[in-house]
């Protein structure tokens, strides 16, 4: 059966890449969180602007989206497919440039993932590389073909279902998260009480997004967690972000510091600071943070 899903994967890979790229391309393009995707991307420091980054991103989406409709409406992809292979060799090189200049930088391949470059952002790359170069090569339209073998076809449509499933960090909600819970549930938290262990970043991350300093600055932030490091007691988180102005956006760096030593389940409502530093001048950006979360009952804000 596996040589029977594998035989057939030519013919059906325009639809796997087509589907893929129609995802991906539509989030890029009409996405509401486009340019905050782009802002974590380093596209933001080669273009020295985050419009532009954002313009850039949109701009990948829509051929995306073009590459998507020729392999899924062409009955021999050769050309859709040949360009789809290119388009996963950019792929592949620009997250090499990336991940060389600027490691913490978001990939910006996703609706939702804002983390760091990893092998699966290689992973899916190569994926659209290698797809596109079996789309060139098939000789069957790929709707024949699922009629033809209809058992292989599903096969290999599942098979790959499944691959971009746990390639994809958006879809870690549906199923990576439930099995940490279940880890945690099963084997006991990982950072027992008096254990002297130190406090992982993700654990500071969690804490600080649901703090009022978070709710207060997420207009202004347009990146996951790039950076951390402690001092004196602290525990400093380091995001890129967008500030408006009367002089337009700018890029900027948002810094919060809170308890290191601080969890969900030691400290709920720790003291955090934030820091907003303009990119280009290394200067402090007065921002009236509050005034942007009204009044209500929140977490205590230290600035």
């Amino acid at each position: 059966m596996a040589f029977s899903a594998f035989s057939v994967l030519p013919d059906l890979a325009p639809l796997l890449c087509g589907a893929l790229l129609a995802a991906t391309g539509s989030a890029k393009l009409f996405g509401r969180r486009t340019a905050r995707l782009a802002a974590g991307t380093v596209l933001v420091r080669v273009l020295n602007d985050g419009r532009r980054a954002t313009l850039a991103l949109r701009t990948v989406g829509a051929a995306e989206l073009a590459l998507a409709a020729g392999l899924l409406a062409a009955p021999a992809p050769l050309v859709p497919g040949v360009a789809t292979a290119l388009l996963g060799a950019a792929f592949v090189g620009y997250l090499g440039y990336a991940k060389a200049t600027a490691p913490q930088s978001s990939c910006g391949c996703g609706a939702r993932a804002q983390g760091p470059i990893g092998p699966r952002s290689f992973a899916r790359a190569a994926l659209v590389l290698l797809g596109g170069v079996a789309a060139a090569a098939g000789h069957t339209p790929w709707w024949s073909r699922m009629t033809d073998r209809p058992s292989a076809s599903a096969s290999c449509v599942l098979a790959a279902a499944a691959l971009l499933f746990a390639l994809s960090a958006d879809l870690d909600r549906f199923w990576l998260l439930p099995l940490r819970k279940l880890r945690v549930r099963v084997f006991g938290h990982p950072l027992p009480p008096g254990s002297g262990q130190r406090v992982p970043a993700a654990a500071s991350v969690q804490l600080l997004e649901r703090s009022l300093a978070w709710q207060a600055a997420a207009p202004i932030v347009r990146s996951a967690l790039l950076d951390s490091w402690d001092d004196d007691g602290w525990r400093v988180l380091r995001f890129t972000g967008v500030h408006q102005d009367v002089r337009g956006a700018r890029p900027v760096t948002v810094l919060f510091a809170l308890d290191r030593d601080a969890t969900l389940d030691t400290t709920p409502n720790p003291a955090v600071r934030v820091s907003v530093i303009d990119d280009r001048t290394e200067e402090v950006v007065p921002i009236d943070l509050l005034r942007a979360v009204g009044l209500r009952t929140a977490l205590p804000l230290a600035t």
